[in-house]
Formats: C-alpha cells, structure tokens, sequence
C-alpha cells in the first residue's frame, strides 16, 4: 500500500493524481495524512511493555495488562493489545502444526505397545519444538533417551527441515551409543526419504506416534516443557549464536547434574551409562481391573492411568 500511495504522488505528466490513485486502488486522500508522533505517555507505556516481556515472554496481552494495572497505569487490554501489535512482539506459545505430514511418505505403526523401554538405550524419541528469538524464530531438535531422560542429540536449524534432524541423530550416535527403536511423530521430516533411509543404515526400528497422539511421545514434549521454563523464558536470545550457546550450557546441565524426579531422583547421565537405576517408565505392560473398563499401569512410574485403549487412532491404510 505504502508504494501504490508513493506512485499516486510522484510527478506524472500525462495523469493527474485523481487518475493515478483511481487506477492504483488508492484512496486519494490518505496520501494526505501525515502520521502523528506517538505521545510521550504512550512511549513511556511501550517501553513497560517491553520490559515485562523481555522477563516474561511468555504472557499474553490480558497479564500484562494486569502487571501494568499493579505498576499504577489506568488501561485496558485493548489497549495493550494494540500496542503490542505496533511493536510486533506476541506471547510465546505452543502453536499448532509444527511438524506438518506429507501425505505421500509412508508412515510406520507405533511400536511401544507391544516393545515397552526397559533399560536404557531401548527406545529414543525425537522431535522438534520453536523457539522465539530476538529476530524471529528458531527450531529445537533433540533425543532423548525414554529410560534415563537423557539428551542424546540436539541441533539448532533457523527452518524446519530433515538436515536439522539428521544433524541431532549425528550428534546422538556419536555418543557411542544406538537405540533399538526410535519414536516420532508423522511429521514430513520424519517421514522423509532421507531420515528413514539413515535408521534403516543404523538398523534402527522405526515408530511413529498415532495422528493427534500427544502422549505417545511423551517424554520429548515433557523435556520441551522443562527446557522452555527453566531455560528459554528465562532469557532473551539476540542472536541464534547466543542462543545455541545458552542452550548448549542448560541441556550439559540437565544431563549431569539436574536430578530428575521422574528417575529417583538421579542424574540423566547417571541413569544413562548405568550407574544409578530409574523407576519403570509408564509404557509397562497392563492389568485390567475388575472395578472399571480401564487399563492402569502395574507399577504406576509415572503417576498416571494410561487409557490409550479408549483413545481414537488413526489408522491408515498402508500404515506398516
């Protein structure tokens, strides 16, 4: 819009500007307004916003809005919405369709029923998550293994492609290290030609989660959880160098020394190499009870009921 209204009042000699705005879609007389300077008070109030959510990124227009209320402004949300608009900024939050399918790879059956993780190394899970940086956005890769919780590999990738995701598997494998069988989601990345033909080289099996199955791959969503509260909301990354090398830091610390509480409290690595022992995790074999027509799991490592008999699968054909 801005260019049509420059062309509508550059000089031309054969159109008048009445023409050259009819032909062009412009309205003729917004090439006359002159913009207003923002006033002091509303700059003031920008650079609160700003602040609040250099520290907490992660709220929304309405808590901020709160926040300012608590500092002594007299606004309502819509306000501060708008404001945010102009200033580009949005809360940081799960969006939908992060890893899209592509219809025509071939997706593969989800193997955990039947192939529980009992020890280390049995089951790896891999997926990708977004991470809001000063100048846009990144994208997280990371292993992890299900038994120990441990960050096998992660990369970095400003898109969302397979290089990303064979570059974490490089990393992962260089450990020294080999799963039985890594899960995913049926994102196009995992179901690329490329990612399946290097599990197959490695003789990994392949599992893919069941379409909208959050909790098939649970203990990589539970990681991202923990990584963005306990590290990204935290900081401000300027720069995607910056912010691989704060994340390098957080996720060497999650491995060797954060006690996780879902492995009795020892460390990742700890459980990794086989130097401290964890709880069961929860994708153990079920007993049904005689009380309900519900799946529970026998030594309940995880504090939840697994129900995913009940859940809807999507199964379709050609699915291996």
């Amino acid at each position: 819009m801005k260019t049509r209204q420059e062309l509508v009042k550059s000089n031309n000699e054969d159109l008048s500007k009445r023409s050259r705005a009819k032909l062009l879609g412009v309205n003729l007389s917004s090439c006359y307004v002159k913009p207003k300077a923002i006033a002091d008070d509303t700059v003031t109030l920008m650079n609160e916003i700003r602040e609040i959510y250099g520290r907490r990124p992660f709220q929304g227009y309405r808590r901020i809005t709160w926040d300012l209320k608590d500092l002594g402004y007299e606004i309502n949300h819509k306000k501060v919405y708008r404001l945010m608009k102009m200033m580009g900024i949005e809360a940081v939050y799960p969006k939908k369709n992060l890893s899209k399918r592509n219809h025509e790879h071939k997706v593969y059956r989800y193997l955990l029923k039947e192939n529980p993780p009992l020890k280390p190394h049995d089951v790896w899970c891999v997926d990708i998550t977004y991470i809001k940086i000063a100048t846009g956005f990144i994208y997280l890769t990371g292993l992890i293994d299900v038994v120990s919780r441990h960050v096998m590999g992660w990369h970095v990738s400003t898109s969302l492609d397979t290089e990303s995701c064979l570059r974490a598997l490089e990393m992962a494998i260089a450990t020294g290290y080999k799963p039985k069988i890594i899960n995913s989601d049926q994102g196009c990345q995992f179901t690329s030609t490329e990612w399946i033909y290097q599990l197959t080289l490695l003789g990994v099996r392949i599992s893919m989660d069941g379409k909208g199955r959050a909790l098939d791959n649970i203990p990589v969503e539970r990681f991202w959880r923990t990584v963005k509260y306990e590290e990204v909301y935290l900081n401000t990354y300027e720069s995607v160098p910056d912010a691989r090398a704060s994340l390098n830091a957080y996720i060497h610390w999650y491995n060797h020394s954060r006690r996780h509480s879902g492995i009795n409290h020892h460390r990742p690595y700890e459980v990794m190499i086989g130097k401290a022992e964890a709880t069961q995790w929860a994708f153990m074999h079920k007993v049904e009870t005689k009380e309900k027509n519900i799946e529970i799991n026998e030594n309940q490592a995880c504090g939840y009921v697994e129900r995913s008999a009940t859940f809807p699968r999507d199964v379709t054909p050609g699915m291996v």
